[in-house]
């Protein structure tokens, strides 16, 4: 199973990296500054989850907002979520999902572009998720944990967030990047709840397939940065807008381009082809 060490945060000391390792969560698993956040089901993690883990399921980062199915909660709900896992300045919260399925895995690094949108400063994903903890035969706890509530008010990072009239704007300026697969992308197939085919015009292709092993954990550095550069280019300061169908599967390009690759203003173009192609001003080609 290939394991990455990424690029660590030279800024934030102390920080750990984008993506931990099982290695690295097990000498943490009492370190009062991290906080492991467990974003299956409840009845999955009442079965066997991460010592000291806390529960919040995916939906409570992911909500249906003016008919969109994937949306950033509003501002306040967001802000109260955080308070409710008792997040302070200096805490790094570690997301841990499930692995074994594409969704799992960009479960859990759209809820850690969430938090980054929160503005939590220190947020990294388990690298193979759950499904590897278990497979190397880690210890798993059935005991719940629950945290003291916090006050947070740290400022929103609302430079990672594009809606349509950002995208719109952005047209023939920013590099805009299809997180979909090629079907998709070419317009060859798509979802139901995607009005029309295509993609955005102008926009380049940059599968979210390619970022994986079979096994669910992320690729080599090497493997990632091969794959994205003659894509986006090296410019690590253009501005790159990712989206997908929902704004779901884009968030792990952004996690790896964002937080790992060093590429410093990538958004989300959160609703993606759904909002889109529901507006016959959105203009899209094959």
């Amino acid at each position: 199973m290939a394991v990455l060490f990424l690029l660590s945060f030279a800024t934030l000391a102390g920080a750990a990296d984008p993506l931990v390792s099982p290695d690295w969560l097990r000498k943490n698993l009492t370190n009062p500054k991290v906080i492991i956040m467990d974003i299956r089901k409840g009845e999955e993690y009442k079965k066997g989850h991460i010592l000291n883990a806390v529960n919040v399921f995916y939906n409570y980062w992911a909500v249906s907002k003016d008919g969109l199915g994937n949306e950033i909660p509003p501002d306040d709900d967001l802000r109260e979520s955080v308070s409710a896992l008792g997040i302070g300045k200096d805490a790094t919260v570690v997301v841990v999902g499930k692995a074994e399925a594409l969704v799992g895995r960009v479960n859990m690094t759209r809820v850690a572009w969430t938090l980054k949108y929160a503005g939590v400063r220190n947020v990294s994903v388990l690298n193979g998720g759950y499904d590897r903890w278990v497979a190397e035969k880690r210890k798993v706890s059935t005991e719940p944990k629950r945290r003291k509530k916090s006050l947070y008010d740290a400022p929103f990072n609302k430079g990672i967030y594009a809606n349509k009239a950002y995208v719109m704007a952005s047209l023939g300026k920013a590099t805009i990047v299809d997180a979909r697969e090629e079907p998709s992308f070419k317009g060859e197939k798509k979802l139901d709840f995607v009005a029309k085919p295509g993609h955005i015009n102008g926009a380049v292709n940059l599968p979210t397939s390619q970022i994986f092993t079979p096994e669910g954990s992320f690729k080599t550095a090497d493997a990632l940065a091969a794959a994205a550069t003659p894509v986006v280019g090296s410019d690590k300061d253009k501005e790159i807008i990712v989206y997908c169908d929902s704004g779901r599967v884009a968030s792990a390009w952004w996690f790896i381009l964002h937080e790992a690759l060093g590429y410093k203003n990538v958004k989300i173009y959160d609703g993606s082809a759904q909002d889109w192609t529901r507006d016959p001003a959105g203009p899209v080609e094959p």
